[in-house]
């Protein structure tokens, strides 16, 4: 692979950090350069201007980009570039992350945004959609999505057996319950 970043993680606030270093560890655990950025498109639109037109130039072939509140961040960045851009919304209002979620995903037509979870498993998934894009042109990291998959099917197996050693197997049905038509459990007592 190469040293330069390929991934860009933009910021609109240091305290966005807490929830997109998600995304920095899932890099790291693929090992894809990437950089951070703090720039916001309401506080210093030019200083995110520039940024976006560096991108491309340096080589930087995905940008997550996490934003908070009115979140306009990642559209910004999706208008000024064809790079693919990965949105996480940040809960940081009394929204709780609603607001974040709804002005990313609801991008006008032409102006895409991948659009993650609120928060840190949004921001984990993004560093690993961004390792998916990747991985169509460096092998290696395919190679390493794969492993990382299978590591995950392995967790739940072990999860499952230790369950299963504590007689939790066969304890989905309860006697004297039926299986109603919609498939929930309903008590014919009632």
């Amino acid at each position: 692979m190469t040293e330069r970043p390929l991934v860009a993680i933009v910021i609109a606030s240091d305290s966005d950090l807490t929830v997109m270093e998600e995304a920095a560890d899932l890099l790291e655990k693929f090992d894809i350069p990437y950089e951070l950025v703090l720039t916001s498109a309401h506080r210093s639109p030019e200083r995110t201007r520039e940024y976006i037109k560096q991108a491309e130039g340096k080589g930087i072939e995905v940008i997550i980009a996490g934003a908070g509140g009115a979140a306009h961040l990642p559209g910004v960045i999706a208008a000024e570039t064809i790079l693919p851009v990965v949105g996480v919304p940040i809960e940081s209002t009394a929204l709780h992350g609603m607001d974040a979620l709804l002005s990313i995903v609801q991008m006008p037509g032409g102006v895409p945004v991948a659009t993650m979870a609120i928060g840190k498993a949004g921001a984990k998934n993004a560093g690993i959609l961004a390792a998916q894009i990747l991985a169509r042109k460096y092998p290696k990291v395919a190679e390493q999505l794969v492993s990382y998959k299978k590591s995950l099917a392995k967790e739940i197996r072990e999860k499952a057996r230790l369950l299963d050693g504590k007689g939790f197997k066969n304890r989905s049905r309860k006697p004297g319950f039926k299986p109603s038509s919609a498939g929930s459990e309903v008590d014919p007592k009632r």
